[in-house]
């Protein structure tokens, strides 16, 4: 059995996809699923241009709430949140926070973590580990096995059973390809939001 460390930031669509598409790859080959979280609030904090389009801050709220329950809870915890928040937050469903830690198994105080910024040093931490891995020219997710990391594959479409494990199987093919640096596809779609 293979660790995959996988980073993201929880208001990311595209990293949903590839959530799930690594979720279906856990059914087909032997890997462990381990959360990380990879703010793009503290990975642009520091930018003079908004990339994410953010200027509120908002995507600092789901991030902590995130950052809290992994560090009260763990890893496995944060990855349950992760499943059950994020279909929330691209509904732009913020009233639903609350039902979303309670699916989890989590409790609803956690709410009161995306207002404080009590876990943003541990946030800072784990998004700079993830970034380590690839280079700051990159946002989420982030993919690391067995001494391979990469950004990526940005995918608007989850693949499914044995199409699942042929991609895991060619990325790491790839991305483990001595100066192998980037590959692109044609320009994106709208990511299918699908469980």
């Amino acid at each position: 059995m293979k660790i995959v460390d996988f980073w993201f930031d929880p208001a990311c669509s595209y990293t949903w996809v590839t959530s799930r598409w690594m979720l279906e790859v856990a059914k087909v080959r032997p890997v462990e699923l381990r959360w990380n979280l990879l703010s793009l609030s503290a990975l642009n904090e520091h930018r003079d241009d908004d990339p994410e389009g953010d200027p509120e801050g908002y995507l600092w709220i789901p991030a902590r709430i995130c950052a809290a329950a992994e560090q009260r809870y763990g890893k496995q915890a944060l990855g349950r949140l992760y499943t059950t928040l994020a279909p929330r937050l691209q509904r732009h469903d913020w009233d639903g926070v609350p039902t979303a830690l309670t699916e989890a198994g989590l409790p609803e105080d956690l709410v009161t973590a995306g207002e404080s910024t009590e876990y943003d040093d541990a946030l800072r931490a784990s998004t700079a580990a993830g970034i380590a891995l690839v280079g700051p020219h990159i946002g989420t997710p982030v993919i690391a096995c067995g001494g391979t990391a990469f950004f990526g594959p940005v995918l608007s479409q989850i693949p499914r059973g044995e199409q699942a494990g042929l991609l895991w199987d060619g990325t790491l093919l790839v991305a483990a390809t001595p100066g192998f640096h980037e590959l692109k596809g044609v320009p994106h779609e709208e990511p299918a939001f699908t469980l």
